[in-house]
């Protein structure tokens, strides 16, 4: 079983910043990569930011140069997000890929950005 719990989303002014945390617990045998994925009213889920267990990371043309992802262990990953804009609000949920497993995905954080 494997459990990811993140934090850190909540109400932030356009221009502000927040940072995402994501923990990952429970029977961890090889993640591949770690990511954040954002889902607005209405749209699909999108991918935001990937690191891979190499530290390679990927981010939606629509955040590069604004969001941050890093990771301080194996378990944990980080989405810093400056200069946010309102059409960064969605629930941000955190994605693991295990090899040979699969994906996990965590149960959401709100991030929301007045204008």
């Amino acid at each position: 079983q494997v459990q990811l719990v993140e934090s850190g989303g909540g109400l932030v002014q356009a221009g502000g910043s927040l940072r995402l945390s994501c923990v990952v617990s429970g029977s961890i045998f090889s993640i591949s990569a770690m990511g954040w994925y954002r889902q607005a009213p209405g749209k699909q889920r999108e991918l935001v930011a990937r690191i891979t267990s190499g530290g390679s990371t990927k981010y939606a043309d629509s955040v590069k140069g604004r969001f941050t992802i890093s990771r301080d262990n194996a378990i944990t990953v980080y989405l810093q997000m400056n200069s946010l804009s309102p059409e960064d609000t969605g629930v941000y949920y955190c994605n693991v890929l295990i090899a040979a497993v699969g994906d996990y995905w965590g149960q959401g954080t709100q991030v929301t950005v007045s204008s």
